[in-house]
Formats: structure tokens, C-alpha cells, sequence
């Protein structure tokens, strides 16, 4: 029998439990390439669990290639998957020296590297809910196309050489342009140009973030914000999100939890998306705006915004952004082109007092020199010849009217005891399911129907609800929208009525009893 041992009582569901068990044994050694490991059934009667307890695990292990099954013949430990490599038991002899299992060194799993493999594992032609991304059907490539000649017609070679760390002086000047727009005033030292929001967010570690600083972080957050800061050792505390519309309370960050967090705490900073919040979707009213850069001011402690959803808006009012309200210079403000149109360019920017953007240009620079220029310059021609704000109108429709599918979608097929936000743009879309329900035990059985989605505990800072789950709409057309939404709903209706009877047997065994 294989050495495992389940603990029920942890907070810790128990097929994460049974999976991090199976993972340690296979990168100690104790199981080898070729191995053969129990069926789920006979290891859920070894352990006295359920069987879709062990099916789950072995459905994460198998996406990271770390097992495979094979009909009629069982399932076996197996070095070709598509993620973690497994060493073949007798390494070749390199230098004279034995080679370095590599899978030893590993940290720990970030979600959005396990979002990303159940994405790269999806099965042909799935409804794929899993990510929040543009839909890549609309990028506007011609006029791309257009762009990027009229660069390279025009300065190929200066744009095709080392440029300045915080930003190609053409894109800077048509960003300022575009915020002031949008009733953000701003000047050249106040902007740095980076690689996307996801470097900013490196970059803002790196230049602030000791190991032990205490970074707050909205409860589910963004994956990759987790990741940046827990690799960080920083001492990451998560404040509630609200999520649904209550008497006497605002959706989106608990005001009280986070009053509360800043008294009891000496806290770094803080990372909040206040605008169609991922994965949540929900939003920041003003008020709590105003509250929380007052709450902010007296404690001093600097504001993170990102701000990369913000213009994906279904009405056309819009809630000034934290960066606009504040008085007292506490917020670093974070965008990206990513969610409107080309993520693949990877170019973003930071706005800042003039002191902590020359930190973060240095830091930068010590980095990776500088963002990509020929990226840079394509899409300051972009912004120039008003090609982004055309291409931002016709997204915003494109989306709002996917989001109106997805609600209508859910209201008619979601059971009784669901319940899920209601955004106001943005890409993704958060339910709830009922309690008791595990989200990823149901993506197992909707998996099998070709429908996937993002499971909630991937989001979570701390304390994560297992019968939550994000739905990313952007990038999938209405009618998938509705067939996805169609089997996701049938398989809670059966796993409902599985529970139920399950109950009326339990009730019959007891009354027999008596």
C-alpha cells in the first residue's frame, strides 16, 4: 500500500491533499517512471473516501503528466505528460556527475501556472470559460498591420535598438494624451512604460517589498499577483470581497475587514483592482473609494490600482478611478493593452509621484532594460491614428453583449441555490454554488462534456471556498456561452438530486433504526 495519510479535519480539501501526497512520492523517488498506482476505486476503499475524491486528484495529476491511464491496463506513473517531467530512474552520467532532478527544486504550484495547464489540456473543440482574455477573433490585425509598417518605414532602426528604461517617447506622449482624456493629469516623470501589468507588479515588489512585509490583497484575488508576492516571502493577508448586494453593505472590498486589517497590522501596501474586480467581477462604489484613500492616508499606506479593466464598461458611466481621487499621492496606478487588444505585445505602463516612478525605472532597468520598442512604437501609432479608441468601442459592445448572454444564460439554467455576481463589464463572471459543493469535483464531470472553467480555490489569499468558480466570458461567442451554460447547469440539477436521495436514504436508515 502506498504511504498516505489523509487528515479530514484540515481546511485543506482532501484530493489536494491526496494530489500533493502522490506528487511528493513520485519527486522523492518512492514511485518511478512506469509504476503502477491503485484505481480510484480501490484507493478510495483503501483510504475510506469518496471515489470522485481520488478521481480529481488523479484528474490534476494526469493534466501536469504526471500519470497517465490507460484502458483495461490501469493507471501508471508517466515521465512524457505535458508538464512536470519525471527523471527516468537511472539518469545519464554527465562531467562525471549525476544529473540534478530538477523536479526537486520546484516551488511551490502557482494558480495561474494550474490555470494555464487545464487550458493547454482542454479537450478539442471545448467551451473553454477558464481564462480572462480578449477574444482573439476580433484582434484588429489589418490595422496592426498598418502600424507596424508605417514604423519600420519610418524608424526601423531606432526603434530596433536599446532605448530609454521608462518608455519610447512617442508612446509615453500619446498615453499622457489619452489619460488626461480620462481626467487623469499626468506628467512624463510620472509614467513608466513596462511589460504589462504582471511586471509592474514585479517591478512594485522588487523596488518595496522585503521578505515579511505584510501586502494585503483582495480575498479571491488575481493568480498571478499571489504568486509574485508570495515568492516574495512577503506575508500576504487577503480582506473579504463582497459579492453580493446586502442591506447596509457595498459589493466589492469589505470596508470593515479592511479598517479592521490596517489597525492590527503594520502594512507595506495594498493590491486592489476596484473596477470588475478578477475574479469577481464586482466593483468599487464611489463612497468606498473615497473611504478607503482616507482610511489609506491616515494609516500611510501606499495603493496598487489596477486599473486593466476599467475601459471594458457596458453603460458609458464611469467611476473615477482611485488614482483620480487622490489627494495625497498613495497611489501607483497599473494598466495594460492587454485586455482590449493585444496581449501578446506585452507593453503597459505605471502612474506614480515622480520619486517612486525614478525607483521602479531603476529597478527596471536592472531588470530587463527596457519594454520591447518596436511594441512600443506600433502601438503609439495605434493610439495616434485613433485605431485603440475605435477598436475599444466595438469591444466594449462586443463584451457587454457576451455578459448579457452569460446572465440570461445562467438565469434560466443555473438550480435554485446558485447565486452569481452581477458586473457591470469587465470579463468574468463569479458563482457560488451551494454549500457542501466542491467546484472541482464538478469540473470533473463537466470536463467530460467538453465545458471547462477556472475553480475558485485557485484565487484564494487565504480560507478558500471550494463551491466557488469564475467564469471567464470574453473570449467566447454567445452561442458557446449558452451550450456551456447548458451543460454546466444539467450537471449541478444531477448532482442535486444524487444529494437528495442520498439524504432520503439516510432519513429511511434512521427511521428503520428507531
Amino acid at each position: 500500500m502506498l504511504p498516505l495519510q489523509l487528515q479530514p479535519e484540515s481546511h485543506v480539501p482532501l484530493y489536494i491533499q491526496l494530489r500533493d501526497q502522490l506528487r511528493a512520492l513520485v519527486h522523492g523517488g518512492d514511485l518511478r517512471t512506469g509504476d503502477r498506482i491503485p484505481a480510484s476505486r480501490e484507493l478510495a476503499v483503501q483510504l475510506g473516501v469518496h471515489r470522485t475524491t481520488v478521481a480529481n486528484a488523479y484528474a490534476e495529476l494526469e493534466s501536469e503528466g504526471l500519470i497517465q491511464g490507460h484502458v483495461g491496463r490501469g493507471t501508471f506513473i508517466s515521465g512524457n505528460g505535458k508538464g512536470l517531467k519525471i527523471t527516468p530512474p537511472a539518469p545519464p552520467v554527465l562531467n562525471g556527475n549525476a544529473g540534478i532532478r530538477w523536479e526537486l527544486l520546484f516551488a511551490d504550484e502557482r494558480g495561474e501556472e494550474a490555470l494555464a495547464r487545464l487550458t493547454a489540456a482542454a479537450p478539442e473543440n471545448a467551451i473553454s470559460f477558464v481564462m480572462a482574455r480578449p477574444a482573439e477573433e476580433l484582434f484588429p490585425v489589418e490595422d496592426l498591420q498598418v502600424c507596424v509598417n508605417a514604423v519600420l518605414r519610418r524608424e526601423a532602426r531606432e526603434v530596433l535598438t536599446l532605448g530609454p528604461s521608462d518608455g519610447y517617447g512617442p508612446l509615453k506622449e500619446a498615453l499622457l494624451a489619452m489619460l488626461r482624456q480620462e481626467g487623469l493629469a499626468a506628467k512624463d516623470e510620472n509614467l513608466l512604460i513596462t511589460d504589462g501589468c504582471q511586471q509592474s507588479l514585479d517591478l512594485i515588489c522588487k523596488a518595496f517589498v522585503r521578505p515579511g512585509d505584510t501586502v494585503i490583497l483582495e480575498n479571491p484575488t488575481y493568480p498571478g499577483a499571489l504568486a509574485i508576492f508570495n515568492g516574495s516571502r512577503a506575508h500576504c493577508l487577503g480582506v473579504p470581497m463582497r459579492t453580493q448586494a446586502e442591506p447596509g453593505t457595498a459589493l466589492g472590498l469589505d470596508m470593515e475587514s479592511l479598517e479592521a486589517t490596517l489597525a492590527a497590522n503594520r502594512v507595506k501596501l495594498m493590491v486592489l483592482t476596484p473596477d470588475f474586480q478578477n475574479p469577481t467581477g464586482t466593483s468599487m462604489p464611489l463612497a468606498s473609494r473615497r473611504k478607503l484613500l482616507e482610511m489609506c492616508a491616515r494609516h500611510q499606506v501606499p495603493i496598487v490600482e489596477d486599473h486593466v479593466y476599467a475601459r471594458l464598461n457596458a453603460h458609458e458611466e464611469r467611476i473615477p478611478s482611485l488614482k483620480q481621487l487622490d489627494r495625497n499621492n498613495l497611489v501607483i496606478h497599473i494598466d495594460s493593452f492587454a485586455k482590449v487588444a493585444f496581449p501578446g505585445l506585452r507593453v503597459g505602463w505605471m502612474v506614480a509621484p515622480a520619486p517612486a516612478i525614478e525607483r521602479l525605472r531603476l529597478v527596471k532597468q536592472m531588470t530587463d532594460l527596457h519594454t520591447d520598442q518596436l511594441a512600443q512604437a506600433t502601438l503609439a501609432e495605434f493610439l495616434r491614428r485613433g485605431m485603440f479608441a475605435r477598436h475599444l468601442a466595438r469591444m466594449r459592445k462586443v463584451y457587454a453583449a457576451r455578459l448579457a448572454v452569460l446572465d440570461e444564460a445562467l438565469r434560466k439554467r443555473m438550480p435554485e441555490g446558485v447565486r452569481w455576481t452581477k458586473p457591470q463589464g469587465g470579463m468574468c463572471v463569479w458563482l457560488e454554488l451551494p454549500a457542501g459543493f466542491d467546484a472541482n469535483e464538478l469540473l470533473i464531470h463537466v470536463k467530460e462534456r467538453g465545458v471547462l472553467f477556472a475553480p475558485g480555490r485557485y484565487f484564494y489569499a487565504q480560507a478558500p471556498q471550494p463551491n466557488t468558480l469564475r467564469l471567464g466570458f470574453a473570449g467566447v461567442e454567445p452561442e458557446q456561452i449558452v451550450r456551456g451554460v447548458q451543460i454546466l447547469g444539467e450537471m449541478l440539477r444531477i448532482e442535486m438530486r444524487k444529494r437528495q436521495r442520498g439524504v432520503r436514504r439516510a432519513e429511511r436508515s434512521r427511521v428503520a433504526l428507531v
